[in-house]
């Protein structure tokens, strides 16, 4: 070989060595973290995946190495260049025309999703609102179904000269602020959030959390508060301390240090004119004429159809209160709407009918949403669905398969987000859901609808001192949107389990929350906020005095407050953190069981209930069900090899399970920031992870602790063998799911009521008589 070859050969190699370890610039495309719906997002990273995965196979092929993708805060980085793309590079360079960046299919789906957003109708209103917003303080939209407001403004306004801080974005659930953004949300015992999200999704449960520590919100530019028409008693409070702050009459707003901060209210259906007046109150300026005391829920915003569609209405000059409002058009499909000839006795049955009957006639594509009342009824219809599928859907049919999916608060985040996911191929989707898919949320793919024209309401009951969840008629404007549902893609259907003359007698609007509900949770929410007199508070709608006096907030409330739970709940907590009672971690595994989805699986199959009698005998303590969570709880947490198989033997939910670790690990964090748990007793936590620890004094313990908080939640035996509440006299049985069913106990400690065919209490202990004295001589 001549000295030139070989001076050739090992300048090759030098090339070679230099070309593989070479590391292409990353292209991050930082505007994908907001997607109109989230299987968009799923759609991007498929691609990417996809992609990916090919572009390596053929750089493998060529025995080149290759750096994996990274992904963080869905900023997807660009697939990585094989050393052929060198020479474009340097040849680009040469020309002046910078790096070359070769085709991403990331970019063009970035470019599609742009598509997206431009089509939607709040796109060409992007301008007006920056403006707006510019020269006002409060912008209230009136967007309707599909206008796409929720996941788009918050982006038009995040790159405004007025935003230097974070824009809060309230939804009324948790699985609506999840679904709207994967990272960028915090909902209670979830917090996602990193230090440079600009745009942050939370429930209105946790803003008003934060103003524990921050009354002033100085950490934010603008509040966005979206689905405002629910009217929650948290969406009215936060109303109240957000005008405090816009108009500067709360004694917070003098933190901001002369930093305004803007407010969105956002709604599908709402009265845009008594929201003006609410905010211009508090300018000073007086209310309309035409106002009305109570937000009436109108669908037509007829107070604002003269402006045209989608453009701003200035202020009057004679108005300095800064307030604009907006109404933009929906995206909606036509809906056919069919109602039952006859009244059904059993919505449950009429909906399994129905759903069959859809899929037999209906042509794909085409998926289901069902409108039910509760966990217990979807689980029992899907179960119902499921059985029935064999005999329907067979190879001679001819039928797509079908899907059931579940969708209501107490799920996990897992199995809500499974719902956002397509359907496999030749399959329709039945959705299963609660109201929490009326307006909160958009399910891709549905076409039909079917709607039981019923929902749990939260109500106060004066008798038994607490509030209870019953099964309501839902009110006309709630069956309007449960239709919207069905015409969001394409044209749709709307099955409705009632008469037309049933329509006709519901009421207009469902009853704000606020005017329903015991308030003491309310009143409490103001006291450690800093409100001193709590009937001079600005709502939206004002409850009676009689419901809103209740005193100052002690010591012990301004601890409860702090905690994320219930007032109840948290008495619980603060009773098990004395030193005297010393339970406080078997009580917090207690109370994450009861803010999550029931743990024990229902099996209706008299074989396997025998088996689950077997099962969970093992896990049954005799003192009652708040004993036996714990026990299985425990049971679980000690499990260090398989806990799928040990909860599949047990017949106990894992994912239910697997959401209760989270939440207690929440609840501890939280019980330690409180200083009610000290570092060493964390520390050695998981160590009492057993459940023959549980002493017969200890449980007692436990159980008065649930007693404080739960002081009104006792019944008595009484001579004719049935049980009758000690505040209010309601006759009451303990529930069938119960360990203490069948039994004859003195009392009875209970944590919530279920009515169906009869009144039932559920989650039920006994207790000794004697604790009553002792509960209710104590001061707190």
């Amino acid at each position: 070989m001549s000295q030139g070859q070989k001076r050739k050969r090992e300048e090759k190699d030098v090339n070679n060595k230099k070309a593989q370890s070479d590391k292409p610039p990353a292209t991050i495309y930082k505007n994908l973290q907001l997607a109109e719906k989230p299987v968009y997002k799923n759609l991007q990273i498929a691609e990417a995946l996809k992609a990916q995965s090919k572009s390596k196979k053929q750089r493998l092929d060529r025995s080149q190495k290759v750096e994996k993708p990274k992904f963080k805060n869905l900023q997807i980085a660009e697939s990585q260049k094989t050393s052929d793309d060198k020479t474009q590079k340097v040849e680009s360079q040469k020309q002046g025309n910078g790096p070359h960046r070769p085709h991403n299919p990331l970019a063009s789906r970035q470019n599609k999703l742009l598509q997206v957003r431009q089509s939607l109708p709040i796109w060409p209103q992007a301008a007006n609102i920056r403006d707006a917003l510019l020269e006002n303080h409060v912008l209230i939209l009136a967007g309707e179904t599909g206008s796409g407001k929720s996941t788009q403004v918050p982006q038009f306004l995040h790159t405004s000269a007025w935003c230097t801080g974070r824009i809060a974005v309230t939804q009324p659930r948790r699985v609506a602020a999840v679904s709207l953004a994967r990272l960028g949300y915090n909902v209670r015992f979830d917090d996602n959030v990193g230090k440079n999200n600009r745009i942050k999704f939370l429930t209105e449960g946790m803003l008003l959390q934060e103003m524990l520590r921050d009354p002033a919100l100085t950490e934010y530019s603008c509040v966005v508060v979206d689905e405002v028409h629910e009217r929650s008693v948290n969406v009215d409070l936060l109303l109240g301390f957000l005008r405090g702050l816009v108009t500067g009459t709360s004694e917070a707003a003098n933190k901001r240090k002369g930093k305004p901060l803007k407010v969105v209210v956002m709604s599908a259906t709402a009265d845009t004119e008594k929201l003006k007046d609410f905010f211009s109150e508090g300018f000073g300026q007086p209310s309309s004429e035409d106002s009305i005391p109570t937000i009436n829920g109108d669908t037509s915003i007829s107070d604002d159809k003269e402006a045209p569609v989608g453009k701003l209405q200035e202020p009057s000059i004679s108005n300095p209160s800064k307030i604009s409002t907006c109404f933009v058009e929906g995206r909606m499909y036509p809906v056919q709407t069919e109602y039952l000839s006859e009244p059904t006795r059993d919505f449950s049955e009429a909906a399994l009918l129905q759903i069959f009957q859809i899929h037999r006639k209906e042509p794909m594509p085409g998926d289901i949403l069902v409108f039910l009342t509760g966990g217990d009824v979807i689980t029992n219809l899907q179960q119902a669905i499921e059985d029935m599928i064999p005999n329907v859907i067979t190879k001679d049919s001819g039928l797509p398969k079908l899907l059931v999916l579940p969708l209501y608060a107490a799920l996990s985040q897992a199995q809500q987000q499974a719902i956002f996911s397509p359907a496999p191929l030749n399959t329709r989707k039945v959705i299963l859901a609660t109201n929490i898919a009326e307006t909160s949320i958009t399910v891709p793919g549905v076409r039909f609808v079917v709607d039981s024209g019923k929902a749990k309401i939260k109500q106060f009951r004066n008798r038994l001192g607490l509030d209870s969840l019953l099964v309501k008629d839902i009110s006309k404007s709630s069956a309007i949107q449960r239709q919207g549902r069905a015409g969001r893609e394409a044209a749709g259907k709307c099955f409705r389990l009632y008469t037309k003359s049933n329509f006709e007698t519901l009421e207009k609007d469902t009853v704000p929350e606020i005017l329903r509900c015991d308030l003491s949770s309310a009143v409490l929410t103001m006291k450690a906020r800093g409100v001193h007199d709590v009937m001079d508070f600005p709502l939206l709608t004002r409850p009676s005095r009689e419901a809103m006096e209740h005193g100052n907030i002690s010591d012990l409330g301004r601890k409860i407050a702090r905690l994320p739970l219930t007032p109840a709940h948290g008495r619980t907590i603060i009773a098990a953190a004395d030193p005297e009672m010393g339970c406080l971690l078997p009580v917090i595994d207690i109370v994450a069981c009861f803010n999550s989805e029931n743990i024990f699986l229902e099996v209706k199959d008299q074989d396997a209930n025998d088996e689950a009698r077997e099962a969970r005998n093992k896990l049954s303590r005799r003192q009652g069900d708040h004993l036996t969570l714990l026990s299985a709880v425990q049971a679980y947490a000690s499990e260090r090899t398989d806990r799928k198989q040990w909860a599949k033997q047990h017949l106990v939910s894992h994912r239910s399970m697997q959401n209760v670790m989270d939440v207690r690990k929440q609840l501890r964090a939280q019980c330690q920031q409180a200083k009610l748990l000290t570092k060493e007793q964390l520390a050695t936590a998981d160590d009492d992870d057993d459940t023959n620890a549980i002493s017969e004094s200890t449980g007692n313990n436990i159980l008065k602790c649930f007693l404080r908080g739960f002081p009104t939640n006792v019944a008595r035996l009484v001579p004719d063998g049935s049980y009758r509440t000690i505040h209010g006299h309601m006759a009451v049985a303990i529930h069938p799911s119960s360990v203490l069913y069948g039994r004859k106990l003195e009392a009875i400690l209970y944590n919530e009521f279920v009515y169906t065919n009869r009144t039932y209490a559920r989650s039920v202990s006994a207790i000794q008589v004697n604790w009553l004295e002792e509960i209710y001589a104590a001061p707190n």
